[in-house]
């Protein structure tokens, strides 16, 4: 798929797509592809027991350095290669521990139609058997659960960070398994905020962290962190040009979606998510998300139109379509918001009653 951004017909590709371990070959085409080849790794993985994250002011940041070797020592245990069986054969992926009861998460991506997944936290550790508790393919994250007894030394989940207050030019580390490489560490910054990417069932996924941190495919699912070591978010995306591998230009979901989506997946096993039935862009360089397609029932209903420019929805200011994105998924299949949009030079209200997201986006 087509970056929309891109002045260089970048492709979007799974940043950690399942390794398939049989393939020999790597396969750049754009899409969520199962088969890319893993390379095995010989390098021992740091296994020292993490201490806690320094605590330090924002005054002071900027003059301290970023540890990476501390934060990969405290973290790395922390920190899943994923090994799994599927219909094509057998794959990877990276993921990371999200609470002390053995919640693990990652990218939905990774184990999409698994027939059985284990989860290891040093290349010479035990594979421990993982179920897959559910997933949400509307923001790429899926959730596993292991026994945290089998977990030799015990399980350490990671800190989790405020995505409000990341920055672009701030550091950001990911440590996943690139190519099967488990316990592989990349660094750089924060690039940009607000991206949008395409999930695997065709929707767009909002408020999007981009990285130069180096993510290939085997990092979907690990984390990124800060320079104190908390989860920003999931990497989950990386733009080529045609290779499959690292151009500078990787996207992770941010931890606030992650905050939002695991406990209904942990609770349901799934999402039925909220949805407006319209497809935007971005109104520059005005503020607003300008509404191209009306594609379901809820838009329709409420009377909104191409063409029209949503301004606020649900008393919530919209500046671009990724602030529209992020706004619908805070209400529920049901709820009735206010919608303002400007239209032929005036502003009008519509009620809108939302409906439930279909399993995939429509095409065209």
């Amino acid at each position: 798929m087509r970056t929309t951004r891109a002045s260089n017909f970048l492709y979007l590709v799974m940043g950690a797509l399942s390794v398939a371990i049989v393939a020999g070959v790597l396969v750049a085409s754009g899409a969520f592809d199962r088969t890319d080849a893993g390379a095995q790794s010989s390098t021992a993985t740091a296994t020292a027991t993490p201490t806690a994250s320094p605590s330090r002011s924002s005054a002071s940041s900027a003059a301290v350095p970023t540890d990476v070797s501390d934060i990969y020592r405290r973290v790395s245990p922390g920190v899943a290669y994923i090994a799994v069986t599927n219909a094509k054969g057998r794959a990877s992926g990276s993921g990371w521990v999200y609470d002390s009861d053995g919640t693990i998460v990652t990218n939905d991506h990774v184990v999409e139609g698994a027939r059985h997944v284990s989860v290891r936290f040093s290349e010479n550790g035990d594979p421990i058997d993982a179920q897959v508790v559910g997933a949400d393919p509307s923001t790429d994250i899926a959730v596993l659960k292991i026994d945290p007894s089998k977990v030799k030394g015990g399980i350490k989940p990671l800190q989790l960070a405020d995505s409000g207050k990341i920055e672009p030019g701030q550091p950001a580390i990911a440590i996943g398994s690139p190519f099967g490489l488990q316990g592989t560490v990349t660094s750089g910054i924060v690039s940009a905020l607000g991206r949008e990417i395409q999930a695997p069932n065709g929707f767009t996924i909002s408020g999007v962290i981009q990285t130069d941190a180096a993510i290939n495919p085997g990092n979907s699912g690990g984390p990124l962190l800060d320079d104190t070591g908390r989860v920003i978010g999931i990497n989950s995306q990386i733009a080529t040009n045609g290779s499959d591998s690292n151009s500078g230009v990787g996207f992770a979901v941010p931890i606030d979606t992650v905050k939002q989506v695991v406990p209904q997946i942990k609770a349901d096993g799934k999402i039925d998510r909220a949805w407006l039935g319209v497809s935007t862009s971005d109104a520059a360089p005005r503020d607003g998300a300008v509404v191209q397609q009306v594609q379901g029932a809820p838009a329709e209903r409420a009377g909104l139109k191409p063409g029209d420019i949503i301004v606020s929805f649900d008393g919530r200011s919209i500046a671009t379509a990724s602030d529209l994105g992020q706004a619908v998924l805070t209400r529920k299949p049901g709820d009735t918001v206010k919608v303002v949009v400007q239209r032929n030079g005036s502003r009008e209200t519509l009620d809108v009653t939302l409906g439930t997201r279909p399993n995939e986006a429509q095409q065209g």
